[in-house]
């Protein structure tokens, strides 16, 4: 029987499908890998999530701590990943207060977010890139939903400048998967209008590759098609909500509120782009910052809008109503978490599961926007191959730097470096 194709002659690292204007990134292959060679484990990657107005604390934070703690009312939306994520207790950026500013400080500590003449640092994200070199397109991927680009980042520079947030998921779908001249990127573009896929415009060339491939190669390039298609379906759904009549409006809407209303539509879309990102190795970090500060009234589900804007639902004083909307919101948070560990689970490179590569960072600057609290920050990692399972609870008085936890996500990424910012180490009892 003739030998595979790909057997004999494997295929590049950055091998890419191409064809009337569109470039399509592939995942790892094992036909990437020359056939007597032995198979370099699948890179490792980080996906941090951040929301800047944080949760409710009292319904995060579970009441017991290690590994028989009873989750608490958020976390049992993610029981069925227990086992893959720890939840944290007592970790703050020593020094670092003033309410909302400290926001551009969750990846980088530096104190003194309110004061004058303050300067941001370097932030995690930049760091790790720096120490891997660029290893990938992109270094690194910074992303926001409903963020004010021009204020508010995770990611810093080492001279403290701030880098702006891509929030628009068809721009970056653009400079991910298509290429040329501006010219005939609008050409392609435009096609990509009409017709709504990369994938419809690459099916004979993907049909063509897929066929030289063995069995293992065909699942893992069918798990990546259908992440690419899946994010193509969200973007239709989006235009499609804006296609849509509006209704007369009774008084001058807030600015911007038909951009911003649907935030967490928009957050499902920049995930699944982020997943898109790490699937097919464009990056092997990406941050992604939800800016509730800056968004206004918005849509609960189909039907119902917020009573306040979100930054105003967290200054509730206890009033009920506002604290039962922000419980919602709060558990439809979860909710979107659970489907991203779910995806991440779902698909399979070189045999591990995609999540089991991949550290999750959820947290915030904020630990109670209601007083404006940076201590006691809600903090969450899954995955990336630790051992998870527990609720690791740290002193609030003995200030445990959140810094330690990137030292350990660093160090698991692959990065040889014990320090990062006000740490004192890794983190202990994280295994």
């Amino acid at each position: 029987m003739r030998a595979p194709f790909l057997a004999k002659r494997p295929l590049p690292r950055r091998t890419m499908l191409r064809g009337a204007g569109a470039a399509l990134g592939l995942p790892l292959l094992e036909a990437m890998t020359p056939v007597f060679a032995q198979a370099a484990p699948p890179p490792r990657r980080m996906l941090l999530l951040a929301n800047n107005l944080g949760v409710l604390p009292k319904n995060f934070f579970p009441q017991d701590a290690g590994r028989d703690y009873r989750p608490s009312t958020y976390l049992t939306a993610l029981a069925g990943f227990r086992n893959d994520f720890t939840v944290f207790s007592g970790l703050s950026h020593p020094g670092v207060s003033g309410g909302h500013s400290a926001d551009n400080c969750l990846l980088t500590a530096a104190r003194g977010a309110f004061k004058s003449g303050f300067r941001n640092s370097i932030s995690f994200d930049q760091f790790a890139a720096e120490k891997l070199g660029q290893v990938t397109r992109f270094p690194t991927l910074n992303l926001g939903v409903n963020i004010d680009k021009g204020n508010r980042s995770l990611s810093w520079t080492r001279d403290g400048v701030l880098l702006p947030a891509e929030d628009s998921a068809p721009r970056l779908y653009e400079r991910m998967f298509v290429q040329g001249d501006p010219e005939s990127v609008a050409r392609q573009m435009h096609r990509l209008e009409n017709r709504g896929s990369v994938l419809d415009t690459l099916l004979d060339e993907t049909n063509r590759f897929r066929r030289d491939l063995g069995a293992a190669d065909k699942v893992r390039l069918e798990q990546y098609v259908t992440s690419v298609r899946e994010v193509e379906q969200r973007m239709q759904t989006a235009r499609a909500w804006e296609r849509r009549p509006k209704p007369e409006p009774t008084q001058p809407p807030p600015a911007d509120i038909q951009d911003r209303k649907l935030f967490f539509e928009k957050l499902e879309l920049m995930l699944s782009m982020a997943q898109l990102a790490l699937e097919s190795d464009s990056t092997r970090i990406v941050t992604l910052m939800a800016d509730a500060f800056f968004t206004p009234v918005f849509k609960l589900d189909a039907a119902r809008s917020s009573t306040d804007s979100y930054h105003v639902l967290t200054h509730h004083g206890q009033a009920e109503a506002k604290v039962k909307q922000l419980e919602e919101i709060d558990r439809r948070q979860m909710s979107i978490l659970n489907r991203t560990f779910s995806n991440l689970a779902n698909r399979t490179e070189q045999g591990e599961r995609l999540l089991d590569r991949t550290m999750v960072f959820y947290g915030s600057s904020m630990g109670d926007a209601n007083i404006h609290d940076n201590t006691n920050l809600p903090i969450l990692l899954a995955g990336g191959g630790f051992r998870h399972g527990r609720h690791l609870v740290f002193r609030r008085d003995n200030n445990t730097p959140l810094s330690n936890l990137f030292v350990s996500m660093m160090q698991r990424l692959g990065v040889e470096s014990d320090s990062f910012a006000s740490s004192t180490g890794p983190l202990s009892g994280l295994d």
